[in-house]
């Protein structure tokens, strides 16, 4: 060999490596390419899973009635190994409750397959039953020393006695020495259920590797109201994240989504209940699905695919909380009392009172006050009559403020319209605009002065627009002609579907609702005739005006009569103060304090200077305009 080829083969070998370092993947390629293998790992994981209970359920289903007992022992041996046993039972239950809950844990599976909220009633006077049967499961995926693939769904649990009377021990035997326990815990007056999974001696039965268990945790969502499609709007899936905020899926659509990072608690939540499940360790990544049903007393089906920590050698358990119980923002709130800021649960995060500043408007204020009168008051129609009152009382100085505003503008509207006919057509638009502001500056008024006051009360309004249909102590409690403040108050309904009607309005006609609309374009007329100030408005403005509360009675027909009786006498408060305001304040005095103001020094405003600045640009533009149409 020549050096030549040497000196060749030392370029190739360069070449080589330098290509293999350049090409070397980054950290952050590698652990993509680390979970792609992972995840590849658990498809196939579950894939043996799946045939591993289609073979349970093929062996189970021969029942193995003609065969000996020692032919029978030793397939179901041949099948399942040291849990073989398992796979034979008998189906019972076993009841475990206090004075608020009922649950019954299933035998198969060692599952809670039965959960009833004993203080609530649904719609139609039935017991409040969130699962059944069939309607939810939470099965984890075992894997054997021998990578047998099985699923706690399939193994028979035996109930065991403990000193607890409270407490609920369900074991699955895995040999001599060897076993698997669920452990349910229940407190008196409480929702909350601790459940404990912990193993004894079960190192040489599962795999050594076992660090996690892959757990599946799924639940159809009853109906349990009036309006299946009002309670669709407030029925989704929430999660936490373990050092973060909480989050949820779409309520008005069915959505999948994977979720990285470790999570607090994950929620399956109807419009006034909801059943959680809280890993004190935190669950791993997880994919979620919703799926919109809306057919047979069912709202909705959640499904969670997740996997959760496992102490094989059993020194410690893996410690989970059930939740069974409503949507009370006081109780919800109270599971984090004496808990620091940075371990708290944010339970009443459940109940949807809006975001930002609607939410701290409901927190801090409505909720308060809501509490109060309750402990004192008995009639929650009486409630909200006097937060109504409450609140107008509190927003009374910006009502009056605007009211003030409405009444300056209507008092100039002569010398408005003197204007209108002194720069009339729309080519002297921007003359006949300016000499309007100037005048309303010199007088001391500001068209923009009545609005503010309505903006800064838009917080409240909105933030009780959320509270009322949320607010489970509303739930079936009477008022007048309605019988369920939670839901519409129907005073006329037809069975027969209607197109376009039914599925937007509804089969009935809610009288709150109704009483609403009816006061809305009454106040509507008023206020038109009340703030006229003489300026030309849009063409179909006064049509769309009209056309608002009516598109209130189809939007809100639905909705919780609580919510709509309140918009009734807010509206009704309203018009009552407009009218006071009207024969209250003398407007002769209004006018001559105006005339007054226009010999008063004007220092104009920044913001009436941009505004002038502005009309000045659109009148040389609209006059740049009329100069070439004349050139043409």
């Amino acid at each position: 060999m020549d050096k030549n080829t040497l000196i060749g083969f030392l370029l190739i070998g360069i070449v080589l490596f330098a290509f293999s370092w350049l090409n070397k993947p980054t950290p952050e390629q590698l652990e993509a390419q680390r979970q792609y293998q992972d995840s590849i790992a658990k498809i196939e994981l579950a894939r043996q899973a799946e045939m591993q209970r289609e073979e349970s359920k093929s062996t189970a289903d021969n029942s193995f009635d003609n065969l000996p007992d020692s032919a029978r022992t030793a397939r179901l041996e041949s099948s399942f190994g040291v849990f073989a046993a398992a796979m034979t039972g008998a189906d019972d239950v076993t009841v475990l409750e206090n004075d608020l809950i009922e649950l019954h844990i299933s035998n198969k599976g060692g599952r809670i397959s039965y959960a009833r909220l004993k203080d609530y009633t649904t719609y139609d006077n039935k017991p409040v039953v969130l699962f059944e049967g069939k309607e939810a499961s939470l099965d984890f995926t075992l894997v054997t020393a021998t990578n047998r693939v099985l699923n706690t769904a399939e193994l028979f649990f035996t109930p065991v006695k403990t000193q607890d009377p409270n407490q609920l021990v369900m074991r699955v035997n895995a040999g001599e020495g060897s076993s698997l326990d669920f452990i349910y815990t229940i407190k008196p007056d409480d929702y909350m259920v601790q459940f404990d999974i912990k193993g004894t001696g079960l190192n040489g039965v599962l795999a050594p590797s076992t660090t996690a268990l892959d757990m599946v945790w799924r639940q159809k969502i009853r109906q349990q109201e009036q309006g299946i499609k009002y309670e669709n709007r407030y029925t989704a899936l929430y999660y936490k994240f373990l050092a973060d905020g909480v989050e949820q899926l779409s309520e008005s659509k069915s959505e999948d989504k994977k979720v990285s990072g470790r999570l607090k608690w994950i929620a399956y939540k109807d419009k006034f209940f909801s059943t959680v499940m809280i890993a004190d360790e935190g669950f791993e990544s997880a994919t979620f699905d919703s799926k919109m049903v809306e057919a047979d007393g069912i709202v909705k089906e959640f499904k969670t695919t997740t996997a959760v920590p496992f102490d094989l050698r059993g020194n410690e358990a893996t410690t989970f909380r059930y939740f069974f119980g409503p949507n009370s923002y006081p109780l919800l709130k109270s599971y984090d009392k004496g808990i620091a800021s940075d371990q708290q649960l944010d339970l009443e995060r459940l109940v949807p009172l809006g975001a930002s500043v609607f939410r701290w408007v409901n927190q801090y204020f409505v909720i308060p006050m809501f509490d109060f009168l309750g402990k004192y008051i008995k009639s929650y129609g009486l409630i909200i009559l006097l937060m109504t009152i409450i609140v107008k009382l509190i927003l009374f100085p910006l009502t009056y403020k605007s009211y003030m505003s409405s009444a300056k503008m209507r008092v100039l509207r002569p010398q408005v319209e003197e204007l209108n006919a002194k720069y009339p057509g729309q080519d002297k638009a921007v003359e006949r605009q300016r000499a309007t502001m100037e005048l309303y500056s010199r007088a001391g008024a500001s068209p923009m002065a009545g609005c503010i006051p309505m903006l800064l009360q838009m917080p409240v309004l909105i933030a009780l627009f959320m509270f009322f249909p949320s607010a489970i102590e509303l739930r079936h409690q009477s008022f007048l002609w309605a019988h369920d403040l939670s839901t519409y108050d129907a005073i006329f309904s037809w069975n027969k579907y209607i197109p376009i009607i039914t599925p937007y309005f509804g089969n009935h006609i809610s009288l709150f609702c109704l009483l609403m609309t009816i006061t809305n374009v009454i106040y509507t007329k008023y206020n038109m005739e009340m703030t006229n100030t003489g300026q030309q408005q849009m063409p179909g403005m006064k049509a769309m005006m009209y056309m608002m509360p009516l598109m209130f009675l189809v939007f809100f027909n639905q909705y919780a009569s609580g919510l709509t009786y309140y918009y009734f006498i807010s509206t009704l408060i309203t018009i009552i103060q407009t009218l006071v305001f009207r024969y209250t304040i003398n407007e002769d005095k209004l006018l001559a304090k105006l005339e007054a103001n226009k010999k008063k020094p004007q220092k104009k405003s920044g913001f009436m200077k941009r505004l002038e600045e502005a009309q000045r640009m659109q009148q040389d533009q609209l006059k740049k305009q009329q100069d070439q149409k004349k050139k043409r």
